[in-house]
């Protein structure tokens, strides 16, 4: 049987939606990779982080490698998912080939890569895993709003939106600037936390930053009750 020298694994951040914000580093490992991993949250559901970067793939050439992550917190099935995932991804490296695994803003800020990061180290640690940072989600955000998120000596808070009321609340007297992600399924409440603080016309939505689908939202009283994209994020500039 012919051995292969193991593949290298990638986490490559492909920034926030815009293609060209990809690096020139995160291009090139995505040109040369032989097999593109990516995140699906369901069986034949298309993948946002492949739409960002298809046009740089060549897919008579490149093997595309969809990788399942249900939406679930059943810890069982999520762990399952991540061991599952990271074989078919060992499998690949296996072979010889590199394998990039595609993820928006940084594979390693609030990113699925960190999991089949641990559990690669974990179950294959001869593999050899190379994290190329992308531009986060806050700061095509930022640009967008055409705001400067801290300046001096502001402090910053980057928070996830939980149903905690008074940890948002807390959030939001301790910094200057703060940026609530993951914020669709607890909008309603969030919005809620905004009229208790006073901060109501600070705030500002942002749903899939940079990219051609970015809605800017800065009446976020109007969309109490409605539903937003996975991928929004609130900032909040109190000063």
């Amino acid at each position: 049987m012919e051995e292969h020298k193991i593949g290298q694994f990638f986490g490559i951040g492909i920034g926030p939606g815009d293609p060209e914000l990809l690096t020139l580093k995160a291009l090139r490992v995505i040109k040369n990779s032989p097999v593109i991993a990516f995140p699906i949250k369901a069986v034949n559901e298309t993948s946002y982080a492949l739409s960002i970067v298809r046009n740089f793939i060549d897919i008579k050439r490149q093997q595309l490698l969809p990788l399942l992550f249900p939406m679930t917190k059943n810890k069982e099935i999520i762990e399952q998912q991540w061991k599952e995932a990271t074989e078919a991804v060992f499998r690949h490296l296996q072979q010889g080939k590199d394998v990039a695994f595609l993820t928006e803003g940084d594979p390693l800020f609030y990113s699925t890569f960190i999991h089949l990061y641990r559990y690669m180290g974990l179950l294959h640690p001869e593999v050899t895993v190379q994290s190329i940072p992308g531009i986060s989600s806050i700061f095509g955000a930022a640009a967008s709003l055409h705001l400067p998120l801290a300046d001096g000596d502001a402090q910053v808070g980057i928070i996830p939106a939980t149903r905690n009321k008074d940890h948002m609340k807390k959030a939001i007297e301790l910094h200057e600037t703060i940026i609530f992600l993951k914020i669709a399924k607890v909008l309603d409440l969030l919005v809620d936390v905004l009229i208790e603080t006073n901060t109501l016309e600070k705030a500002a939505i942002v749903t899939k930053a940079t990219s051609n689908e970015e809605i800017i939202y800065k009446n976020v009283l109007d969309l109490k009750g409605k539903e937003l994209p996975y991928l929004s994020l609130m900032v909040v500039k109190r000063t």
